[in-house]
């Protein structure tokens, strides 16, 4: 992937959201993270949601955006590039998550019983939504090629659990806690479907854990603009109104300082699953 810092200058900062939990949520976080945003910067600006990982990846390193709450390893694709990634979220204490793999509930399914399934994934760049858990099958001996007659993309974790329930896929995957905070693959599925959602899915299994999202910015933002938005993620916290934006558009309890190349890790992952 080549990297392009353009020239042209523009009036509105572009903040670009993911399309992981579906274009309807996603649309209505942009639509709250924009005035605040535009407060804090002192400056337009423009919130989008994009259409898939690696638009989202391109745009970023072409400076076509200036910044984006970015899955892990679009950050670490970008971060490897010599793109910044200024803060990642916290959940329940933690700077980590892992994927959860289900079926539904009474499908009878197990790792031993997936030849010949179909599995929904999230995006080929998604973590928990295909890069965790076809890591993990292949680390237990399950080739997905040879296992799965079938593997779609929906583009949203929403997509993929409700092809389970619909019968159209077998199993997917999902995120959800770490094993140190005591929850399970409920709390995933219920942030995305909905309370009491997880009664209709059953545990295939856990993998193992990947930095939680980050938020990058493009090389092409200034050294001085980059500390705003840092100091102003960092300070969401302080009041009712960043709570709010914390909760409800990027599903964390806070935001800490991203350590420089935090997310190298996920090449490892990456490649696993290929």
């Amino acid at each position: 992937m080549s990297v392009n810092v353009p020239t042209p200058i523009r009036n509105a900062f572009r903040f670009v959201l993911p399309p992981s939990l579906g274009s309807e949520n996603a649309r209505d976080r942009a639509d709250k993270l924009l005035a605040f945003l535009q407060n804090a910067l002192g400056k337009q600006v423009e919130v989008s949601v994009a259409p898939s990982y690696e638009a989202l990846a391109k745009d970023l390193l072409a400076g076509k955006v200036d910044a984006a709450w970015a899955p892990p390893f679009v950050c670490a694709r970008t971060e490897a590039m010599g793109v910044r990634v200024l803060v990642r979220g916290v959940r329940l204490g933690m700077s980590s998550y892992r994927a959860a793999l289900v079926c539904r509930a009474g499908k009878r399914l197990s790792l031993e019983r997936l030849k010949g399934t179909t599995a929904a994934w999230v995006d080929r760049d998604a973590v928990a939504g295909y890069l965790l858990p076809v890591a993990y099958l292949k680390s237990q001996g399950i080739e997905p090629s040879r296992t799965f007659t079938a593997q779609h993309f929906t583009s949203s974790y929403r997509g993929a659990l409700e092809e389970v329930l619909s019968g159209a896929a077998d199993v997917a995957g999902v995120f959800c806690p770490p094993a140190s905070t005591g929850l399970s693959f409920s709390a995933g599925v219920e942030k995305v479907l909905g309370p009491k959602a997880a009664d209709q899915f059953e545990l295939l299994a856990y993998t193992e854990e990947a930095p939680n999202d980050g938020v990058p910015v493009a090389m092409s933002v200034s050294a001085e603009l980059a500390s705003t938005l840092e100091s102003t993620l960092l300070g969401l916290g302080e009041s009712d109104e960043g709570k709010d934006l914390l909760k409800n558009v990027f599903s964390a309890d806070r935001f800490e300082p991203a350590p420089r190349m935090g997310y190298r890790a996920l090449y490892r992952v990456a490649l696993a699953s290929l």
